[in-house]
């Protein structure tokens, strides 16, 4: 048995007989094939009863789900012994239980390859030993949920009964300290402590951009949190952004899937707010991105320039017309090359990571999910500018359901903003802007200097001699397929 090497494709030999399935999971070292696990596992009652197609099924599945810590973002070859299962995953008139598996079979990236039961010998010996005991003392089946339906899920530790600012909480109701703390201890609570004031029976704490919010913790902090990561506006994004989403208040690219007569996502990008759009449309030619177009030059303005892949949505007469008529110059990403357009890649890869965990059991309500996504993005916080996009683009902090100002507080203010006010305030943020857009473009410039004094630092410098053996690149060769030839 050898240790999994992550550069590599995994391998698995599955296999099933009448009463057990048998797997091992192994990767190819110099054209042999190596075990890095063996698993085994006598059949239950109802699954004995199964067809052979469906043992051999269950089988996969049941690798699969072993395995799945080695196998997830992994590229994968399953080897079988029953030629039926290649078919399968094109087969629509299948029961309900293989249809079910096949779904449950969608996250992974593998393929399938029939081969010889006599070349299968490991899991086919395995498939033949039978444990009496094992559902006597193990009685677990095979998990057939959704993984996705339970990751990235919010999740409490917290179970103590003790608020975490009950000390704060006891000296600004009573003025009780605790007594054994050390000089430094008070030195520290002493500083943290004037932030907060007691309006019975709630703490609550003066932030950072001067809003009042209460203190919470428990279930209440827990539901908060989840509506900040599950709710409409969430998105399903980190720890920290969902956090800091809870705290404060273009490139364009096609995108291809399905739904309700829809089949593409138009998304563009604004390079310096991270500002997204994106339309859900039944096609992906010229006109409809034509008219998007139109519609975004309408709202934010023309831009100095756009850049797209080299989609025949994008290279056209139409495309180029109303770039010319605007005065946008128009370049194209290097083909075969993402990295060029990165910041449509990374949302491209946000929405349909938010779609695939808020849409429903049959896949095809994503773009009613759409508009929540693309809240969920525009109100989470970007490292890379120090802000929301929305806050960026309209100068003020988006209003949330999940706020928690001081309600004394917020009546005071609003019952003595008048008209005059509030329109000097409302100025006073709008003149801001500017300098949100000077600081977002530093912080910008900052963040990708430090991004590639990381990528610089991984790079090994590598030196030639006379005389070493290197691989010899020349354009001029013929042997390779278009798609490879640069």
């Amino acid at each position: 048995m050898i240790a999994p090497n992550w550069d590599q494709p995994f391998e698995l030999m599955c296999d099933a007989s009448d009463y057990a399935i048998g797997t091992v999971l192994g990767q190819r070292i110099e054209k042999h094939f190596r075990p890095i696990h063996y698993a085994s596992k006598t059949m239950t009652k109802a699954e004995t009863n199964y067809t052979t197609t469906e043992k051999e099924m269950l089988a996969v599945v049941y690798a699969f789900e072993k395995f799945r810590s080695y196998l997830i973002m992994n590229k994968s070859v399953v080897y079988t012994d029953h030629s039926a299962l290649k078919y399968l995953f094109n087969k629509k008139d299948a029961k309900a239980r293989l249809l079910r598996w096949v779904l449950l079979l969608q996250e992974f990236d593998f393929k399938v390859i029939d081969t010889k039961g006599a070349e299968n010998y490991a899991a086919n010996h395995l498939s033949r030993l039978e444990n009496p005991y094992e559902n006597v003392f193990y009685p677990k089946e095979i998990n057939e949920t959704f993984p996705l339906e339970t990751l990235n899920t919010v999740t409490s530790h917290d179970n103590q009964s003790t608020p975490w600012f009950a000390d704060i909480a006891n000296y600004h109701a009573r003025y009780f300290l605790i007594k054994e703390m050390s000089t430094q201890q008070k030195k520290k609570f002493f500083k943290d402590v004037k932030h907060y004031f007691w309006d019975d029976p709630y703490l609550f704490r003066i932030c950072a951009d001067q809003i009042i919010r209460r203190c919470v913790f428990g279930q209440e902090a827990f539901e908060i949190l989840k509506a900040c990561h599950e709710g409409p506006t969430g998105g399903h994004h980190n720890a920290n952004i969902t956090t800091r989403k809870a705290k404060f208040h273009i490139e364009m690219r096609c995108l291809k899937m399905l739904s309700r007569g829809n089949k593409y996502i138009l998304v563009a990008v604004d390079y310096l707010s991270k500002w997204v759009e994106a339309k859900a449309l039944p096609t992906n030619d010229a006109r409809v991105v034509f008219k998007i177009l139109k519609s975004l030059f309408s709202r934010f303005g023309a831009p100095r320039a756009i850049i797209s892949d080299r989609g025949t949505h994008f290279c056209n007469d139409k495309f180029d017309k109303v770039t010319s008529k605007y005065g946008v110059t128009h370049r194209l990403s290097t083909a075969y090359h993402p990295q060029t357009s990165g910041q449509v890649e990374v949302t491209n890869r946000g929405l349909k990571r938010i779609l695939e965990r808020t849409v429903g059991e049959n896949r095809a309500s994503w773009s009613d999910k759409l508009d929540d996504a693309l809240w969920a993005f525009r109100t989470a916080y970007k490292t890379s500018i120090g802000c929301t996009p929305y806050k960026l683009v309209y100068g003020k902090s988006c209003h949330l359901p999940v706020e928690l100002e001081h309600k004394a507080y917020w009546a005071l203010k609003h019952a003595n903003f008048d008209l005059k006010t509030a329109g000097d305030h409302r100025k006073l943020q709008l003149n801001e802007l500017h300098e949100l857009h000077d600081q977002a473009y530093e912080n910008s410039l900052i963040y990708k200097e430090k991004t590639k004094r990381i990528h610089d630092s991984m790079i090994k410098n590598q030196t030639f001699n006379v005389g070493d053996q290197v691989l010899l690149f020349n354009t001029r060769l013929k042997i390779f397929s278009g798609k490879l030839k640069s």
